[in-house]
């Protein structure tokens, strides 16, 4: 099925066993905005902790990303009633890598420091990873990681990901990684 034949408005409600993934709202600005200004963490994802602006943007851009391209990211919220633990799902950057990322849905996933270390970002992505195949039937998704981000390329090899190449993003060393039968 081509991305054109499916183009959804907002993102579809996931549950598994433990997380809720949902369309983003307004609501969630102050929790991505703590999330996001957390050292923590940005340590990998450029090293700086975001604006607030900067922030809201990155919200607005993940509303947009599902009826312009047919997928984007999620919010997620743990079922128990802790409520926002992160974001995760796919998208397109326009991050200009080269010919073996950019044209590929990328994969991404970010959980906020005080839902670290539960399992929360596998759980998640598997869930969207299983959506992406199911109802896109996309053959091919890709991520890049910093190279120190060792939990980050954990979970990557939990979700069927294989380092594909190493590239530079913004001035820094990013390792490539990719999900289908060709990247391995």
């Amino acid at each position: 099925m081509e991305q054109t034949e499916i183009r959804h408005k907002v993102a579809p409600i996931i549950e598994t066993a433990r997380l809720v993934l949902r369309p983003h709202k307004v609501e969630d600005y102050s929790d991505s905005a703590a999330m996001w200004g957390d050292p923590r963490t940005t340590k990998f994802i450029g090293g700086v902790p975001s604006s607030k602006q900067r922030c809201w943007s990155r919200l607005l851009g993940y509303s947009g990303h599902w009826p312009l391209m047919g997928y984007g990211y999620w919010a997620v919220e743990e079922k128990s009633g802790q409520g926002f633990v992160g974001e995760v799902g796919f998208a397109d950057f326009r991050r200009d890598i080269g010919s073996a990322f950019d044209p590929f849905p990328e994969a991404g996933w970010v959980i906020a420091p005080g839902s670290y270390g539960k399992g929360y970002a596998t759980e998640a992505m598997s869930a969207a990873i299983n959506w992406m195949d199911t109802i896109l039937n996309k053959a091919r998704t890709v991520c890049m990681i910093d190279p120190e981000n060792y939990g980050s390329i954990r979970i990557a090899g939990k979700l069927g990901y294989n380092k594909h190449s190493e590239s530079f993003y913004e001035g820094k060393k990013v390792e490539i990684y990719c999900r289908d039968v060709s990247c391995s």
